[in-house]
């Protein structure tokens, strides 16, 4: 899919800059900004390395000052804002902004084109910057493009001020190459290029701003140092590049790399053939070119999604692959994972990725619970979740009866997906536990176990100590999927066992959790205490393969969600006629982490909701048409905040404004996990 931004965009500094393009290197590095290339948060930059993939990421070219010199009068093509002002301000001499699928900005000065690219290497920490220039009418005067470097060398999540402990010098390589080492106990940076002078003059940039930074109540200043320009002579006619990299190249062909690159996105992109027939777009495995057929914004929204989907599969340190849960600040975490990897791999086909990434959280299950987030400079895994586990044994059995590999799950997983039920039932971290009603009760006081897991110092905003509805329902779901794989293994005691548990557990649940005033579900249980609240994670006692509510309460929680918790970007996370809703998330760290998890909309309960509703009016003969509605908007966010793909939040008040991460794993994935079983019947 191509996305197109002209003059009137470009040239509308508030428009512009709330739209972001985002690069990808498929081991948690990236390089993003906005379309108009100036950085409105700190996540932005042109190399975001990954030192320890897919984590450890560092912030080291921020971005490439440029000016186009003609007879020595300087025109500029980048944008940076300070305080109060926009300082050089490039974007009005930009014409056009594309993705397709590179970030292209296209540049007209004096009837001189300059269209530039950024491109990153797959697999490696490089990011490559091409500028083709193209003079209309005859060449009479001296033309140069100047692109002075600017460095943060930080902590993805810091700020760079100016400090003595900055080391102004680089090294010369013998291929003309440049090595940067600011700080010694940070990667040095490569950067290649083909200019033909260099400008040794070195000082730093001093206060740029970053308004999304501020709108976030974060520090939005920082100082970038740049220590020279790079000249190229643009009269010679060839084109100029500039490389950064972790990489010490010997030779570098910038062609080559773009070529590599440039089919690797027509793979990813033709990968799946999207097929128009009377019953639906039907998914088929295929490289040929997709036939000449009209199609639907919803089918556009897909094809989009499916290309995206694959900047969130990264590989680890150890070569196995993980996914990443969200640009620009999230690493891979153990319930997104879970959650997304239907999404992203099975209805794509993409089974030995699923496969890998499975295999790989088992090696970390402990006490019965894989991890739910690897910290950024390799410590411990920390284990606070009580539903990723539960979310596992559901992924696993999605990759069974996507991939129909039996033997993987007989020989290697079986056994872990028995280690987690047996803690559950006995007792592990944080007080999980069966309690004597079959029913599985979490948490202690000042630890978020759910996916509501916002915390402001020692206050967990949604603490949901207890026993959950979500929680309950994974752990119904995971007991039925233990019977029917013990029946399909030949033991049938064990598959008796958990088939007898779960019947116990779908009683207790009923009556504990049905609201009968209400005709809905309580949010969680505690002792006497029965919470009301309507929030969506009831929807996963309907949404999941196995539900132990009847037909008429799967309608009344569906219809009750509808009500009060569906907008067209996902459901709010709390209804609005609650005495506690927050309808915009917004302000401080405080003041967003009160609102996360108590209004805003999150775009991936889209996906259980359209599973819920399917399943709830199976056989009504306006369900699919339905249905389909609910994809239509996010096709028209495509064109917001990350460009082509799906933010991780919105607003709970209209007009919904998308919040927190541009590029949501669990966003995506459940969009296309949704589309493709629901809508054109991919699953199984």
């Amino acid at each position: 899919m191509t996305i197109v931004f002209n003059k009137d965009i470009c040239h509308d500094l508030s428009k512009a800059t709330e739209k972001e393009w985002l690069e990808t290197n498929g081991i948690g590095g990236y390089a993003s900004s906005t379309i108009i290339g100036a950085n409105t948060r700190r996540y932005h930059g042109l190399l975001m390395a990954a030192t320890r993939p897919p984590l450890g990421r560092t912030l080291m070219l921020s971005k490439l000052e440029e000016f186009l010199c003609i007879n020595g009068k300087e025109f500029p093509l980048s944008t940076n804002i300070y305080p109060n002002t926009i300082c050089p301000e490039g974007y009005k001499n930009l014409v056009q902004f594309s993705l397709n699928p590179f970030p292209t900005f296209e540049y007209s000065v004096n009837g001189i084109d300059i269209k530039k690219i950024v491109f990153m290497v797959h697999g490696e920490n490089t990011t490559v910057v091409l500028y083709q220039v193209n003079c209309r009418g005859e060449r009479t005067f001296a033309l140069t493009l100047k692109v002075r470097v600017m460095v943060a060398f930080r902590d993805y999540h810091g700020l760079t001020h100016e400090n003595q402990a900055c080391k102004a010098d680089y090294k010369i390589l013998t291929n003309g190459g440049v090595r940067l080492q600011p700080y010694e106990i940070l990667l040095p940076m490569y950067l290649f290029h083909n200019a033909q002078t260099m400008d040794n003059a070195s000082f730093w940039y001093k206060n740029m701003e970053y308004p999304r930074e501020n709108e976030r109540g974060l520090e939005s200043h920082e100082d970038h140092f740049s220590p020279f320009a790079l000249h190229f002579d643009l009269n010679k006619g060839i084109n100029c590049h500039v490389v950064a990299s972790t990489n010490e190249y010997n030779k570098l062909d910038v062609y080559e790399l773009l070529k590599k690159e440039t089919s690797l996105r027509k793979k990813e992109d033709r990968g799946l053939k999207l097929e128009v027939s009377d019953s639906g777009l039907q998914p088929q495995a295929s490289a040929l070119d997709p036939p000449q057929v009209e199609v639907n914004n919803v089918t556009k929204l897909c094809k989009s999604l499916l290309t995206v989907s694959n900047s969130f599969i990264v590989k680890r340190e150890s070569d196995k692959k993980s996914i990443i849960a969200g640009y620009h600040w999230f690493g891979d975490w153990g319930r997104d994972t879970m959650i997304s990897l239907p999404g992203l791999t099975l209805v794509q086909g993409r089974f030995e990725d699923a496969r890998e990434i499975l295999l790989s959280f088992a090696q970390y299950v402990s006490k019965g619970m894989i991890p739910n987030r690897f910290p950024d400079y390799g410590e411990t895994p920390e284990y606070n979740t009580v539903d990723a586990s539960l979310w596992y044994v559901q992924a696993v059995y999605q990759y069974l009866r996507f991939a129909k590999d039996f033997m993987t799950i007989r020989k290697d997983l079986y056994g872990v997906l028995k280690e987690i039920i047996e803690h559950y039932q006995k007792g592990t971290r944080y007080n999980i536990h069966m309690d004597s009603d079959g029913l599985i009760y979490a948490g202690v006081a000042g630890v978020q176990l759910t996916w509501m897991d916002a915390k402001i110092g020692d206050w967990v905003v949604t603490p949901r100590i207890g026993k959950a509805v979500e929680i309950n329902a994974l752990w119904y779901n995971a007991l039925k999927i233990m019977s029917f794989l013990g029946r399909e293994m030949d033991l049938s005691n064990e598959s008796k066992d958990y088939t007898i548990l779960a019947e116990n557990v779908s009683k207790s649940f009923n009556d504990a959790f049905w609201f009968e005033e209400g005709q809905y579900l309580y949010d969680y249980i505690d002792g006497e205490t029965r919470s009301k609240a309507i929030r969506p994670n009831q929807v996963f006692a309907v949404s999941l393969p196995y539900s132990m509510l009847s037909k008429k309460r799967q309608i009344n929680v569906v219809e009750i969600v509808k009500e009060h918790l569906l907008t067209p970007y996902g459901l709010r996370s709390l209804s609005p006629k609650d005495n506690d809703y927050i309808g915009r998330y917004y302000g401080n760290v405080c003041e967003r982490d009160r609102a996360y998890h108590q209004g805003t909309v999150w775009a991936w309960l889209i996906g259980p909701y359209i599973s819920a509703y399917a399943k709830a009016y199976a056989g009504n003969k306006d369900a699919l048409e339905y249905i389909k509605g609910l994809f239509v908007p996010f096709y028209e966010h495509l064109l917001d905040a990350g460009l082509g793909t799906v933010s991780e939040i919105f607003d709970g008040d209209p007009p919904h404004t998308p919040r927190g991460c541009i590029s949501q794993a669990w966003s995506v994935a459940e969009i296309l996990r949704a589309y493709f079983e629901h809508v054109y019947g991919f699953g199984v």
